[in-house]
């Protein structure tokens, strides 16, 4: 199980875009997150401090802490 969980993906994700619509579904997380883990796996750099072997977690994290956005 992935940590942070889903709910709490989408009360930070929501509560970040204030301006924009909220999400509401969790396609666009898992679609935002496994883009941005093929690009760790595809050689980037996870832009978080606490790195974990896995991309699939860097990716999750990244996007928890407001460093990468979904589109």
């Amino acid at each position: 199980m992935l940590h942070p969980s889903y709910t709490d993906l989408m009360s930070t994700i929501n509560e970040r875009n204030l301006t924009k619509d909220q999400l509401v579904s969790r396609y666009s997380i898992v679609i935002a997150t496994a883009k941005r883990a093929r690009q760790i796996v595809d050689g980037d750099e996870p832009l978080i401090s606490k790195k974990s072997p896995r991309p699939l977690s860097n990716a999750v994290w990244e996007l928890y802490e407001g460093l990468i956005d979904v589109v």
